[in-house]
């Protein structure tokens, strides 16, 4: 019986680095666009106009160069755009062959620019192993991809490049692996599908815990429940933990692991609620960024938890007015079913500080609509308590080609937290995504905290640089970054 899923995690492509060409595979090629301020003759090759321009790729015919594409300016961030672009091109290049009765190739051959230095092959990298990325749950064949690409450096930096590239590789599979966890559909994936998943996909190093329903009610997880009781998939908690030895810093991450979103009682229209299969993006980048620390062997120690729920309708739903009890005791007046994220979050974030006394905290989700608003699609918005771990995280994300903007906690708005008839307000006026960062500050302790709220960046309806449509996998390679850091 055919699997109904693709494979879980992803199988990316092999990226080799080479001193020189080698006879019979297809070539490609990369060039620069001349600058605004000269003056030049257009370049042509095989008779074929190239503008040079950042993602374009042209075919050409003849017994050069089957593929041109263009780096812009040549800016960093251009090759990752490059790369991506050529791998679409070169993938619909085979099925066309293929389709036409030819030859399969399964490998294509790039030379580097003399220009390109480590960060241009390690952007590039990115741009290869993810711009080809693909999730469909299909009873047909799939069709041929290129399986290797091979860099040729003309015998310059091959062992540096090589080293460069198989780090990409396991930021890139860091980001495929949260994209195939959230693009899976909700019929498949339960609380315990994903908890699952994330104890099978681990790896080396990584100790996984699940927590079921019973363990949760016994160590009052009251937002994780109250949740998740609406559903017959019950909730879980997946804990993982990473301790290398001579660790001199530890960092919590927490991560939102809604595996499916109606909105509870507080119901979503049904213009938009397919795409909830991705409301654990967070909790995804949390479990892939976590296999990554560890298979880079990073010298920090990580803990690493994800609170998995389903938020769906029924008499046993929680209900708007009701009082939910947290770990360690503090109570939420609910406001409504559908700001579900924070009411798990919160039960993660007061039993990881209580139970690890981490140095540093992070969680990420996909929390609020209005940052979406406030930030359009392709900028995570980042709240932080601390001046230094934003900066840090700013500059992780800008590393790996990640965009995060700095949101206040405006400290007007947190009286709104307090609550009448419980201790802190689920859903306090004021604007969204900041009065539900301060909501999550109630329960971080005073520790250094950042929230990072993607719920723009985290889904994509068309190709961008290395993006596919579908989940983008936004965040986890800021957090291995992160970690890299720290």
């Amino acid at each position: 019986m055919r699997n109904p899923l693709p494979p879980v995690p992803t199988s990316l492509l092999d990226i080799e680095v080479a001193g020189d060409l080698r006879r019979g595979a297809p070539t490609a090629r990369l060039v620069t666009a001349p600058a605004d301020d000269v003056e030049s003759e257009p370049l042509e090759i095989g008779g074929v106009r190239i503008t040079g321009k950042a993602g374009d790729v042209q075919t050409v015919p003849g017994d050069g160069p089957r593929w041109v594409a263009g780096l812009g300016d040549g800016e960093p961030k251009q090759y990752r755009k490059a790369g991506a672009a050529l791998v679409r091109a070169v993938n619909a290049g085979l099925a066309e062959d293929v389709d036409h009765g030819g030859k399969a190739f399964r490998a294509v051959q790039l030379v580097l620019p003399e220009e390109a230095s480590g960060e241009h092959v390690t952007e590039l990298a990115l741009g290869l192993l993810l711009g080809g990325y693909k999730f469909k749950v299909t009873g047909e064949d799939p069709k041929p991809v290129v399986r290797t690409v091979r860099l040729v450096a003309h015998d310059r930096a091959v062992s540096s490049f090589t080293a460069l590239v198989s780090r990409a590789s396991v930021l890139a599979a860091s980001t495929a692996l949260t994209r195939d966890l959230a693009n899976t559909p909700s019929n498949i994936k339960t609380p315990a599908w994903l908890a699952d998943t994330a104890a099978r996909v681990a790896g080396p190093g990584v100790e996984v815990a699940v927590r079921d329903e019973k363990w949760l009610a016994a160590q009052g997880f009251g937002g994780v429940l109250a949740v998740g009781g609406g559903s017959a998939r019950p909730p879980r908690l997946i804990e993982m933990t990473y301790k290398p030895s001579g660790a001199a810093k530890h960092l919590l991450l927490v991560g939102k692991g809604i595996t499916f979103d109606t909105g509870g009682l507080s119901i979503k229209p049904a213009d938009g609620m397919h795409l909830m299969r991705t409301d654990m993006a967070g909790g995804a980048a949390v479990i892939a960024a976590t296999r990554a620390i560890a298979a880079l062997g990073l010298p920090v120690r990580v803990t690493a938890l994800v609170p998995c729920a389903e938020n769906h309708v029924s008499g046993s739903s929680y209900r708007p007015g009701d009082i939910v009890r947290h770990y360690g005791g503090k109570t939420t007046e609910v406001g409504n079913t559908d700001a579900e994220g924070r009411m798990v979050l919160a039960d993660a974030l007061a039993y990881g500080i209580r139970r690890f006394t981490p140095d540093y905290v992070v969680d990420a989700a996909t929390l609020t609509g209005a940052m979406k608003v406030s930030l359009g699609l392709r900028t995570g918005g980042l709240f932080a308590s601390d001046d230094s771990l934003a900066s840090l995280v700013r500059a992780a994300g800008a590393r790996v080609g990640e965009a995060w903007w700095r949101m206040p906690l405006v400290e007007d708005y947190a009286e709104n937290v307090r609550g009448e008839f419980g201790d802190v307000r689920q859903t306090p006026g004021g604007p969204g995504g900041i009065t539900a960062a301060l909501f999550l500050r109630e329960f971080t302790e005073g520790l250094p905290w950042a929230h990072l709220d993607i719920a723009g960046p985290a889904r994509s309806e068309k190709n961008y640089d290395e993006v596919v449509p579908g989940a983008t996998g936004f965040a986890a390679r800021t957090l291995v970054e992160l970690a890299a850091s720290l």
